[in-house]
């Protein structure tokens, strides 16, 4: 029985590694641009904030991302902003977590970008 006991704890122990892992390191960090064409607030159980981007004039050229709950000034931001060209600075985790979003990519901050 203690054995089971050690297997289960040692179980528990890396499954919550693993998710701590994917949660906490980011892969990459990085800055993108372009137009805003998309933000919304969608799900059925989960409710995330999801948005897109456009790079250029190709399909292939759009940039798809997700916002946190807990970061209010970017999901008023990027409400704001809808249809302006924006400068969105980002990190990527390692994977998808589908009550969190449906990218792996997250917006941290939000710049207008004045140029255009």
């Amino acid at each position: 029985m203690k054995i089971l006991i050690k297997l289960f704890i040692g179980l528990l122990l890396i499954v919550a590694g693993y998710f701590c892992f994917i949660y906490f390191v980011n892969y990459s960090e990085g800055v993108r641009a372009g137009k805003l064409v998309k933000f919304s607030n969608k799900g059925v159980l989960f409710k995330t904030w999801e948005g897109e981007i456009s790079q250029g004039v190709s399909e292939s050229q759009i940039f798809v991302f997700s916002v946190e709950d807990d970061e209010k000034e970017v999901i008023e931001d990027l409400n704001r902003l809808q249809g302006k060209f924006v400068k969105l600075h980002y990190f990527e985790r390692y994977k998808k977590m589908f009550w969190l979003g449906d990218t792996k990519y997250f917006i941290t901050k939000v710049e207008e970008e004045k140029d255009q």
